[in-house]
């Protein structure tokens, strides 16, 4: 099944109208200080008037009466209507708490959430550094072809989006992928790394536990209070093609780029990297060029066990100086190695990964708790003029082990439960295939881009990129996270 499918990948070369395949609007921007950019804003004060507002009513209603009006001049009802005009605008500009209809899903299952929060209780090794991934290791260890599954989902709501059209005009939501990654010698010192990636599109019926839950709703209601309806989060009944029906080395091209030593590129000794800008820019706004949106585009990919990675790509928009962002795509992909490049794509080894849409979505409560965290940080320095001028500067990689916690703030309501939504709670997407995507702003104004990648064997993956108040590369980190597992002590004999 050949599917007329727009990139997913959002290539920035391509029109605007093709951003959100007419389908995902663009959610409403997160506002911050207009003199530290990334500090959130307070919420507006209501109209609440300062001192309860109550014994001031006649004196300003005596005012209002002895205000005179101008009839010979227009410019009273001109001052007024801009006045009105202006402070709409305000409103719009910073209004945070602005709450959304949820989708009426009778589930448990949480989509989206506050920030977990995260606390050191010991620290079992103190920083000291680590030497610098080679550059060649990088390069051999992402040769090869990659086979793949992908889909898009909302920033705003973490539900799976349409990722293509069929021929007879249905959404898909699912994708199969193949890339082909090869090291390249270049004029420079270091060689570079070609990716070609084929893709197909497929999967006209969306997420399947939600599929399940539609189709059992029915028997559920006619069940007895002490039966249980189990739904599978399967393929919910739906038998999708597989893999091998298709034949991706003749598809469409999803992307085609190269992977040099980039200044945003931060590498690890897995196989594992964050790419992005090293710098964002920061600045006072000029209203004159409201048109001027500076885009972004963040990969940043997991490996686990050498053949299976995980990557993660957010498209986020800074306006208005960076006192505003729109995340307008998050898509997912989960690859697994296949074969070296310089051989044939044969089909001796089958390809056994679900699509993302048939997968179960991780829970915060399976991530909070005790972890041992082995973490690896990479931090550019500045302090070389010229490599700062070329925004190119070099990286100075630390480790440390320490075990946290990780906490559920406030309350541990499902959001889903809720009847609406606010946009203030919106800051982990939590997506299947134990995928957990945010982009917040502590406290500090620091901007953290990041994801993990959850496993039921209670180890947990991390990618985080930081920026500064002053729009510059902060730090990025690798970490590899082990539930502590509490056994109860054996009964004693009797």
């Amino acid at each position: 099944m050949q599917a007329k499918c727009p990139d997913v990948s959002r290539n920035l070369d391509l029109p605007r109208p093709l951003l959100g395949f007419n389908l995902l609007a663009r959610w409403p921007s997160l506002p911050f200080s207009a003199s530290i950019p990334w500090v959130l804003r307070d919420r507006l004060d209501g109209g609440k008037r300062p001192h309860g507002g109550k014994h001031r009513v006649g004196v300003l209603d005596a005012a209002r009466a002895k205000k005179k009006e101008n009839v010979w001049s227009i410019d009273n009802e001109l001052a007024s209507m801009k006045e009105i005009e202006e402070n709409k605008k305000l409103a719009r500009k910073r209004s945070k708490g602005k709450r959304v209809k949820a989708t009426g899903r009778k589930d448990s299952t949480v989509l989206v959430s506050a920030a977990m929060l995260m606390e050191i209780e010991t620290v079992l090794q103190t920083q000291e550094p680590v030497i610098k991934p080679s550059w060649d290791t990088f390069a051999s260890s992402l040769s090869g072809i990659w086979k793949g599954v992908g889909a898009v989902f909302s920033p705003f709501t973490a539900e799976i989006e349409p990722i293509g059209v069929g021929n007879q005009n249905e959404n898909l939501f699912d994708c199969y992928t193949l890339s082909h990654i090869e090291k390249r010698p270049s004029e420079g010192s270091f060689s570079q790394i070609h990716r070609k990636t084929k893709w197909v599109a497929l999967n006209p019926f969306g997420e399947a536990k939600k599929r399940a839950q539609a189709g059992h709703s029915e028997m559920a209601e006619n069940s007895s209070s002490s039966d249980k309806v189990v739904c599978d989060v399967g393929f919910g009944g739906i038998d999708l093609p597989s893999y091998e029906s298709f034949d991706l080395r003749h598809s469409e091209v999803l992307d085609e780029d190269l992977m040099s030593m980039d200044p945003g590129l931060v590498i690890f000794e897995d196989g594992s990297y964050s790419r992005g800008p090293v710098n964002i820019p920061i600045g006072e706004y000029d209203e004159s060029k409201y048109f001027l949106l500076p885009t972004f585009k963040f990969e940043q990919c997991l490996v686990k066990g050498c053949h299976k990675r995980l990557r993660i790509v957010h498209t986020i928009e800074f306006g208005e100086g960076g006192a505003s962002i729109q995340i307008t795509r998050v898509a997912v992909y989960e690859e697994e190695w296949h074969s070296p490049v310089n051989l044939s794509d044969g089909d001796d080894k089958l390809f056994n990964l679900k699509p993302i849409s048939q997968r179960g979505r991780t829970q915060p409560s399976e991530l909070v708790g005790s972890w041992k965290v082995c973490e690896v940080s990479a931090t550019p320095i500045f302090s070389d003029p010229e490599l700062a001028e070329e925004g190119n500067p070099d990286f100075v990689y630390l480790c440390m082990e320490t075990l946290k916690k990780r906490s559920f703030p406030g309350s541990t309501s499902h959001f889903a439960e809720d009847e609406v939504l606010d946009l203030n709670d919106v800051t982990v997407l939590w997506l299947p295939g134990g995928v957990t995507g945010y982009v917040d702003v502590n406290k500090e104004g620091i901007l953290c881009i990041g994801f993990g990648w959850y496993s039921n064997e209670g180890i947990n993956l991390v990618m985080e990129r930081d920026y500064g108040v002053d729009g510059n590369l902060k730090e990025v980190r690798w970490k590899s996270e082990v539930k502590r597992r509490w056994t109860s002590s054996p009964s004693p004999s009797p």
